[in-house]
C-alpha cells in the first residue's frame, strides 16, 4: 500500500476540489445555453445532469469540510508537540537529502 505525504494529500484534495467547481461552473453554463426548446428527451437529460451538478457541489462541500479539520487537526498537534514536530520535519528532510544526492 502506498503511503503519501500530508502535503500530497493537500495538494490532491485541493485539486479535486478545483476541479469539481469546475465542473459544477461548466454544467451550469451548458445548462443556461441549452436551456431553450428542449424535447421530452432533452429535458430528461437536462434534469439528471442537474441531479449531477448538485451531488458535485454537495461533494465538494463534504471535501472542502474534510480538508479544514484535516489541516485544523494537523495545526492542532504542531501547537501540542511542536519540538517532536520540528524534529520529525528535520529527520523527513535529511532522508530525504540524502537520498536524492545518492542518485
Amino acid at each position: 500500500m502506498e503511503t503519501r505525504s500530508t502535503s500530497e494529500l493537500e495538494a490532491s484534495t485541493e485539486k479535486l476540489i478545483q476541479d469539481l467547481q469546475a465542473l459544477v461552473q461548466d454544467g451550469q453554463a451548458l445548462l443556461e445555453v441549452g436551456a431553450q426548446n428542449l424535447s421530452e428527451r432533452g429535458q430528461a437529460a437536462r434534469e439528471r445532469l442537474e441531479a449531477a451538478l448538485e451531488a458535485a457541489k454537495e461533494t465538494k462541500r463534504k471535501l472542502q469540510h474534510r480538508a479544514m479539520q484535516g489541516a485544523k487537526a494537523a495545526d492542532k498537534i504542531v501547537r501540542e508537540h511542536p519540538y517532536e514536530s520540528i524534529g520529525l520535519a528535520f529527520g523527513v528532510g535529511m532522508l530525504l537529502g540524502v537520498l536524492l544526492n545518492r542518485r
